[in-house]
């Protein structure tokens, strides 16, 4: 009688051991779920975070562009606007104001060569090697004036043959 007592103990041990065992499966896969889901997630947010500061570049280079526009045509309406002005009043006046701009710009560009051409050859004279003298001269400043005259004097100059 032990014996079949011994085997029906033994017998519900393993059944109910046997039993638990797919519940202990299903309790690791959940939480290998829940943490497959908890990345997931975290990816998810990562994404959105990258997609939300890609918006914002995108609008704030809108709106640079929109700011842009917006000089342009406000520079360009200022010197349509002085055009008529002088135009209306007539005479010398049309004269001196169209001759301000071309005066300006050759006594600024000769003032600043001369003092490039003097600095040069003074630093040539103290022994200075040319390409030194030469990535000197050219400056941050000295290349922006330039840039920015010779871009007044021939971009204007397209811009208005193009109607904008």
């Amino acid at each position: 009688m032990i014996d079949v007592l011994g085997g029906g103990v033994v017998g519900s041990v393993l059944g109910g051991a046997f039993r638990l065992v797919p519940e202990f499966l299903k309790a690791f896969d959940r939480k290998n779920e829940r943490t497959h889901e908890l990345a997931m997630f975290q990816e998810q947010c990562k994404l959105e975070s990258q997609r939300g500061a890609q918006k914002m570049a995108e609008i704030g280079a809108q709106h640079q562009a929109d700011l842009d526009v917006g000089v342009v045509s406000a520079f360009k309406s200022a010197i349509e606007q002085q055009t008529e002005m002088t135009k209306a009043a007539g005479g010398w006046v049309a004269g001196l104001s169209a001759s301000v701009r071309p005066v300006i710009t050759y006594w600024v560009l000769g003032v600043w060569s001369f003092i490039h051409v003097w600095y040069a050859y003074s630093a040539w004279a103290t022994g200075a090697d040319a390409k030194t003298v030469f990535l000197t001269m050219m400056s941050a400043d000295f290349a922006a004036l330039v840039a920015g005259t010779l871009n007044y004097w021939f971009l204007d100059r397209t811009l208005n043959k193009r109607g904008l």
